[in-house]
């Protein structure tokens, strides 16, 4: 009998890994809707912010946003089930937008908001 087994990676959310600038930050769970199953997973390449800048201080909390308050957007998915999570936040490089998971966007606020470091490219 053979033995067959599948793994799942997470999606790759960029176009290009070339000049990709990521750095760790804090993510909250404000806004974040837990599933079925009682998780709160924030998906990769969702845009994440707020007032407070984490190049600024380390430990600023960024939250899930669509709006101007941008920051970057999540390289990997983020499980904030039990409370704020560390997270890898792409502040520089290419996102391909047909890549996202379903149910992610990212409006033409985030889109200008991070104009001057990253850009969604559309494929279609």
């Amino acid at each position: 009998m053979t033995l067959v087994q599948n793994f799942d990676g997470p999606t790759q959310v960029l176009g290009f890994i070339a000049n990709k600038v990521a750095l760790g930050a804090v993510i909250g769970d404000t806004g974040v809707t837990a599933d079925a199953t009682g998780k709160k997973i924030i998906p990769a390449g969702t845009p994440v912010g707020g007032a407070d800048s984490t190049l600024d201080n380390e430990q600023a909390v960024l939250t899930v946003v669509n709006d101007a308050t941008a920051q970057g957007v999540l390289e990997f998915p983020v499980d904030v089930t039990a409370g704020q999570n560390d997270g890898t936040l792409i502040v520089n490089g290419y996102i391909n937008a047909n890549r996202l998971p379903q149910g992610v966007t990212i409006s033409d606020d985030v889109k200008k908001s991070l104009s001057w470091q990253s850009r969604v490219l559309q494929t279609e």
